[in-house]
């Protein structure tokens, strides 16, 4: 009879533990999952932003809609706007350099998730997402600064003169960074995540931190030149967005350096095209 004093298993389970509960539980448990979900979330809300700004201003219509994603957004230098230009460049970051980070990100999570097999102590990825838009939040607010600068200097008598040089500048400048010393370093850093993560491995929350500090240091050194070309494309410009996100994702994915010498290339030959353009009375 002693049967009857021993728990049925059905007795042992938890009655309010359901399917759903449990799939939950296991997706939270898995770091490669949370790397992609926070991931997706930060870069749709980011392009959600700018797409919406842009249809605000847009005018009625299809055609409204694409020339207000191709082109700057019409900002000044009032309280209202220095605020939106703030979030836009936080948008920006979002929206441009989360995918670019993609692989370095989904490498930490393939190594959290074979250490969290191995019973070892791991950080979550969203730690390490954190260190790294550090690095580019701080750049977002030098951009702002810098646009707010910018839009100070419109009522100058000469700033129209100097806007398109100055654009070319921009442009060439990018266009030389590729081939810089600085410029390899951090892309090769940024192509060869696992040895990174692998020499580094912590499972402290700081230590992770720090590490996607790193990262975004990494990132920032490899991709400033481009970010700041948006200042020449025009801030907000969705579509010169779009192609220079997938330029940086495309060179950070690609180990051979024929593609970046390429992008080096365009880049001088647009700047030097604006600049005979501008010399020659084409282009005011």
């Amino acid at each position: 009879m002693t049967h009857l004093f021993e728990p049925h298993l059905s007795d042992t389970r938890p009655h309010s533990t359901g399917p759903g509960i449990v799939a939950v539980a296991t997706a939270l448990s898995r770091p490669r999952l949370i790397a992609v979900a926070c991931m997706a979330v930060l870069t749709t809300s980011g392009w959600g932003y700018l797409l919406l700004v842009a249809m605000q201003q847009a005018p009625a219509g299809t055609s409204g809609f694409l020339e207000a994603i191709c082109r700057a957004a019409p900002l000044d230098a009032t309280g209202a706007s220095i605020a939106i230009v703030g979030t836009m460049w936080v948008a920006m970051t979002l929206a441009m350099m989360l995918p670019t980070a993609g692989p370095m990100i989904l490498t930490y999570g393939e190594i959290a998730e074979t250490a969290q097999r191995k019973g070892e102590r791991i950080v979550p990825p969203h730690v390490l997402i954190a260190g790294y838009l550090t690095v580019w939040f701080g750049f977002a607010a030098f951009a702002t600064v810098a646009q707010i600068g910018t839009m100070s200097l419109v009522v100058w008598p000469g700033a129209a003169s100097i806007a398109v040089p100055a654009s070319a500048v921009l442009f060439l400048a990018a266009g030389l960074y590729q081939f810089s010393a600085l410029k390899q370093a951090c892309l090769r850093a940024c192509q060869r995540p696992f040895s990174f993560f692998f020499l580094n491995w912590t499972d402290r929350p700081g230590g992770v931190f720090r590490l996607g500090l790193r990262q975004g240091l990494y990132c920032l050194g490899c991709c400033i030149a481009m970010m700041l070309l948006m200042f020449a494309a025009g801030a907000m410009n969705v579509v010169w967005m779009a192609l220079l996100g997938l330029v940086m994702l495309i060179e950070k994915m690609t180990v051979s350096v024929v593609f970046g010498r390429a992008i080096g290339f365009a880049f001088i030959g647009v700047g030097l095209t604006i600049l005979a353009a501008w010399g020659s009375g084409l282009v005011l």
